[in-house]
């Protein structure tokens, strides 16, 4: 499978041009036309890394990136700024927005390419090194969660439940994970239920502690049995 981009830009001629030089480059890339369009696409994907334009109407980049920093599930996503702001001061506050790379407009495509693949190869290198280092950590922690789950579940019939029905906009996709969740199983047990990559059902737990103001497994199912939500 392709690596996926977005590619956030105003401007259609050179949006266009970009997209087309990096899937000729072996890239899958999806386009929005502003940040607004930007940032409701990251809700439906999660592309490997993000280009965007600096000066855009309503949104700018700057604003876009900000928006992207605060978000638990974008914080260590690469982006790349492409721009016609390429003074100094410029690039120093690009950079002190939390961007990864700033080149400015007229570039040469083949420094985009390279400076892509390179952000991406530094990302594989990390991810590589952080399991490493904390997968043992990092299931032992899952592991208590689940067992906190069980022991969640075993008390279900005394978890008193709202008087009235808690509303809350789930996709058929999150409901199903959150039920698998609430049968305390673990991301890989849910992947192969329901037929998808770790990593979506990664994304998925991460929405649902977005929906229900959570930050564990445990504390989100426990909201979901609290309000009636997992069946």
């Amino acid at each position: 499978m392709s690596v996926q981009l977005l590619l956030v830009d105003d401007e259609p001629g050179l949006r266009e041009a970009v997209k087309e030089y990096l899937q000729e480059s072996g890239f899958n890339v999806q386009v929005a036309s502003n940040a607004s369009e930007g940032w409701e696409m990251l809700q439906q994907m999660t592309p490997e890394l993000v280009i965007s334009d600096v000066m855009m109407p309503q949104v700018d980049g700057y604003q876009f990136l900000k928006q992207m920093r605060e978000d638990k599930r974008f914080q260590s996503l690469p982006v790349i700024f492409l721009t016609a702001k390429g003074m100094t001061n410029d690039r120093i506050q690009g950079y002190q927005a939390g961007v990864d790379a700033y080149i400015p407009k007229p570039f040469d495509p083949e420094e985009l390419i390279a400076i892509v693949e390179n952000l991406l190869n530094r990302r594989v290198k990390k991810g590589a090194v952080f399991r490493e280092n904390g997968e043992n950590s990092d299931i032992t922690e899952l592991a208590n969660q689940i067992a906190q789950i069980k022991a969640l579940l075993t008390q279900r019939t005394s978890i008193s439940q709202s008087p009235a029905p808690f509303k809350i906009d789930l996709t058929p996709r999150e409901q199903s994970v959150l039920n698998s969740v609430a049968e305390g199983l673990m991301n890989k047990e849910i992947a192969r239920r329901l037929d998808t990559s770790v990593r979506n059902v990664e994304k998925y737990v991460s929405r649902l502690f977005s929906k229900t103001g959570t930050n564990s497994r445990t504390e989100l199912v426990r909201f979901a049995l609290e309000h009636g939500l997992a069946n």
